[in-house]
């Protein structure tokens, strides 16, 4: 009986911030920018507020209400033209504190924090935090988020020592796991870091880390902002009418297939994908 009062009252909290949350969705268009600003304050107090708010063992059902208010507040595209996406990285620190092995949201993490908020660092530490709660078999795949932290220290802060270490830690977990995809996944993260070793400036290596961005986009402002790196470093993006994306780069224009939902693991111009 306890736990029920509890959890009726975790319900009643979040409803009660769902409802302030809600209220402060006026038409972009009728809000002068301070009134934006002061909403990005109240936006960041109610999720500093969520950080200390019991769970009461409900942690999961925190963390996905809290994982449904971003995607709204990533949504919102208009308001963040003007305010920017300054509150992603509270939204996934609370998130993680709440639910450190939901690997399905570092997908949104690491696009969101790293690309559009321009914290890469903060991505990285997130994921870090995250990943520090994990096993190489628990839970399913966690061996893609040391793949998403790899991909941000190689592109992002050219820490190019610390994603080879990563791509090596994908590769042990993922020869660890049995996921259909794992083998694969490991012995291209293997590659990627030999490249890294051998040619810290490797031109497959960091298209490879793009293909990788290009995958896991979830909007086409990303998706645009890959494919235009791809070209930048020699690259040829094709895409074919069913949706598949083909990149194709080096001496003999070795091609590499990206289907809907897959991750993309081609290193050094050779063709591998995998399903996600």
């Amino acid at each position: 009986m306890k736990n029920i009062v509890m959890f009726g009252a975790l319900i009643v909290t979040m409803f009660l911030q769902f409802s302030y949350l809600k209220s402060l969705k006026d038409d972009t268009s009728q809000l002068s920018n301070s009134r934006l600003t002061q909403q990005e304050l109240s936006r960041t107090l109610n999720l500093n507020a969520l950080k200390l708010l019991p769970a009461f063992g409900f942690e999961n059902i925190l963390a996905d209400w809290i994982f449904l208010n971003f995607i709204q507040y990533f949504g919102e595209a208009d308001t963040r033209k003007i305010t920017g996406y300054s509150a992603s990285p509270l939204f996934f620190d609370v998130l993680i504190d709440r639910d450190p092995r939901f690997v399905g949201s570092y997908l949104y993490l690491v696009n969101s924090v790293s690309m559009y908020a321009g914290q890469p660092q903060e991505s990285i530490r997130l994921m870090e935090k995250g990943l520090a709660t994990m096993l190489p078999t628990a839970p399913d795949r966690s061996y893609f988020v040391w793949r998403y932290k790899a991909t941000d220290e190689m592109l992002f802060i050219g820490d190019n020592k610390a994603a080879q270490e990563s791509f090596r830690t994908a590769a042990n977990w993922a020869e660890q796991s049995s996921d259909e995809d794992a083998q694969l996944t490991a012995k291209l993260s293997r590659q990627t870091a030999a490249f890294l070793e051998t040619n810290p400036n490797s031109t497959p290596a960091l298209i490879s880390g793009w293909m990788n961005v290009l995958s896991r986009a979830i909007d086409d402002n990303i998706r645009q902002e890959a494919i235009a790196q791809i070209e930048k470093l020699g690259g040829e993006v094709l895409l074919a009418q069913d949706g598949q994306v083909t990149v194709r780069y080096g001496r003999n224009r070795c091609s590499s297939a990206i289907s809907k939902g897959a991750e993309v693991l081609s290193v050094g111009g050779c063709r591998a994908s995998s399903r996600k």
